[in-house]
């Protein structure tokens, strides 16, 4: 008797630790594919991406008509017949335009968190976003699922470096941000110009590109040439012309008999300094000066 009831003990135990096991997954993703009506599915609230290409739609909508969803979207339910879209908002648009009434999905559990999460990740992973999405996409995971930079690495299959690199891109000013979310510049272009400090000497730079149509070589020149104009110092005397100026100061000074500054720059302009202590200092000033 005690053998059996031990045994039936144990297996209720068991049983009981595999349903909190089940429980406390974040995510369950059912085996099975499941047609799923396309009016029922809600578009997805975190979806990442911005900008879909309309031909590129149009041509996926015409394979799906010749070949059906090779691959099934990623839903959650919602209620019974209301499911949301997770990942898979392209195939979700273009079986739409082809007509199709239901579309194959898996469906997923998870609360608003896991759904932006899940969201994101798939979404920088399978889909041609641009720089400046994945940028965003990367700060939200960042700031809204509370992941660090080595932790969103992780998730993404990226390294910290690549992460980094791409969050700096959100510093940029909104017109260079745009320009590059628009392909008319490039990533290696944006990496350029974020070395520039000043955002009016980075709009610069991006006018400079669009008109001359620079390669990221020659913008990574102008990047050093301008940060090397800027470190080189200002109407700084010719060598050649020192000994002079030094000449000429130490004739003033002995001539009104006080220490008097003589500065000039490469043009040959400059000031002469004589300085006074008191009335009676600068009268005599003035009588040296015959004024």
């Amino acid at each position: 008797m005690k053998k059996g009831v031990l045994g039936r003990g144990l297996g209720a135990l068991l049983t009981d630790s595999v349903q909190q096991e089940e429980k406390e997954k974040p995510a369950i993703v059912q085996a099975s594919i499941n047609e799923i009506d396309v009016e029922s599915i809600e578009v997805n609230p975190y979806q990442p991406r911005t900008d879909f290409d309309e031909d590129a739609l149009n041509e996926l909508s015409e394979s799906i008509k010749l070949q059906g969803i090779i691959q099934p979207i990623t839903v959650r339910k919602l209620s019974e017949g209301k499911y949301q879209l997770i990942s898979g908002e392209r195939r979700l648009q273009a079986s739409k335009r082809a007509g199709l009434k239901s579309i194959p999905a898996y469906i997923r559990t998870a609360n608003d968190q896991q759904m932006l999460e899940m969201a994101l990740i798939e979404n920088i992973q399978r889909e041609n976003l641009n720089p400046i999405e994945i940028a965003l996409s990367y700060q939200r995971l960042i700031s809204e699922c509370n992941l660090k930079q080595d932790e969103l690495g992780d998730r993404v299959s990226k390294n910290r470096t690549t992460v980094t690199n791409y969050l700096r891109l959100l510093k940029l000013p909104p017109m260079v941000q745009a320009a590059l979310r628009d392909k008319q510049i490039s990533m290696g272009h944006a990496r350029a110009i974020i070395n520039v400090d000043n955002p009016d000497d980075q709009i610069a730079i991006l006018k400079k590109i669009l008109l001359e149509d620079l390669s990221v070589r020659a913008v990574e020149e102008l990047v050093r040439n301008l940060s090397a104009s800027k470190t080189k110092p200002k109407n700084t005397p010719k060598s050649e012309n020192n000994f002079e100026i030094k000449q000429v100061q130490t004739k003033l000074s002995s001539h009104f008999g006080t220490k008097i500054s003589v500065k000039a720059n490469n043009k040959n302009q400059g000031e002469i300094k004589i300085p006074f202590n008191s009335t009676e200092d600068l009268n005599r000033i003035l009588d040296i000066l015959n004024v």
